[in-house]
Formats: C-alpha cells, sequence, structure tokens
C-alpha cells in the first residue's frame, strides 16, 4: 500500500481543477505553468509534445478562441500513487457549450496524466489525452 498525505488528493484535484480553468478561460500560460520543464504531452489526435516549450508554443497557438463554441468540464476518476512523489491520474473530461450545457454530438475524453511532486507542487509530467470512441 502506498503512503499519501491526504492533502495530496485535494492538490492533485486542485491541479486538474485548474486545467479546466486555463482551459475554459484559453489562458495559455496558467495551463502551460502546470508541465514540467520536460514533459511529454500526447494531444487528443495523436501529436507527441517534448519538453514544456514545444507544449508552449502549440498551446499559445490552439488555446486562443479554443473556446469561443465548446470547451470541457474535467473530473477526476481515479488516482493511483505509484510513489509517494507519483501518481497517475485518470481524468472524465467531458465537451460543454461555453455555458455549461453538455455537447451530446461530441465524444468525452479520457485523459490520463502522470504527475511528480516537485518542490513548487505537483506538475504534469506526461499526458495522454484520448478520445472515447
Amino acid at each position: 500500500m502506498t503512503i499519501f498525505d491526504m492533502t495530496d488528493l485535494a492538490d492533485i484535484e486542485a491541479l486538474v481543477a485548474t486545467v479546466q480553468h486555463s482551459q475554459q478561460n484559453e489562458l495559455a500560460e496558467e495551463f502551460i505553468a502546470l508541465f514540467r520543464e520536460d514533459a511529454i504531452w500526447t494531444t487528443a489526435h495523436g501529436r507527441r509534445l517534448t519538453g514544456r516549450d514545444e507544449i508552449a508554443s502549440f498551446t499559445r497557438q490552439v488555446l486562443p478562441g479554443a473556446a469561443k463554441e465548446a470547451t470541457a468540464t474535467y473530473e477526476v476518476a481515479h488516482v493511483l500513487f505509484i510513489r509517494p512523489d507519483v501518481a497517475a491520474v485518470k481524468i472524465r473530461q467531458r465537451p460543454v457549450r461555453p455555458d455549461g450545457t453538455p455537447l451530446p454530438d461530441q465524444n468525452e475524453g479520457s485523459p490520463l496524466y502522470i504527475l511528480s511532486k516537485e518542490d513548487e507542487g505537483w506538475r504534469i509530467a506526461a499526458g495522454q489525452n484520448t478520445i472515447v470512441l
């Protein structure tokens, strides 16, 4: 059994809430700050981004204007503490309109984040954003 501090769960939920906030409000810098410098991110369409600089460049191109017609909610579905400072976090990502009403004609997402606990708090070390078919 892995031992972890209960505040870690709250901190991880806060990180996921920040992902949602940054996406819904098109705040690229807030989103980028959630990543480790050496992070790996794979978009829902399979594009691999390596390192915070590449993630930042991509995010600054696609995030502005992205929430105009659709965005998403993010819910922590499961947390597996691999070690006290490493967690695998499964997310339920639901597409919604900017006013929060569901978009029934779009598939949900099922991201997996690998988080590491750094001096400044939990950060995304790796992420795979997968569309549920």
